[in-house]
């Protein structure tokens, strides 16, 4: 993938953190990594507009629905772990 090297400011306390949580992967790479998360949420909010645009705002009842939905993954996703763990 090319690469461009820029300039960019940043305050020394955020730089100081970022360098510590960069460790071995290194900071342009923790940077980019930052910046594509950031960049992918943007789209995401931007979609999650243009839904509600489209179909109005997300009821109560639906966003209790997924809440207990996503819960419910989560739920799995931790006995599988566990189990994966106890397996190995």
């Amino acid at each position: 993938m090319a690469t461009r090297k820029i300039t960019v400011t940043v305050p020394e306390d955020l730089l100081d953190e970022i360098r510590a949580e960069a460790s071995d992967r290194g900071l342009s790479a923790y940077i980019a990594e930052a910046l594509r998360a950031k960049l992918e949420r943007d789209r995401l909010l931007e979609l999650a507009q243009w839904l509600q645009d489209e179909h109005g705002p997300v009821t109560d009842a639906e966003r209790a629905a997924a809440l207990a939905e996503l819960a419910a993954v989560d739920a799995e996703h931790a006995r599988l772990r566990t189990t994966q763990r106890h397996s190995a």
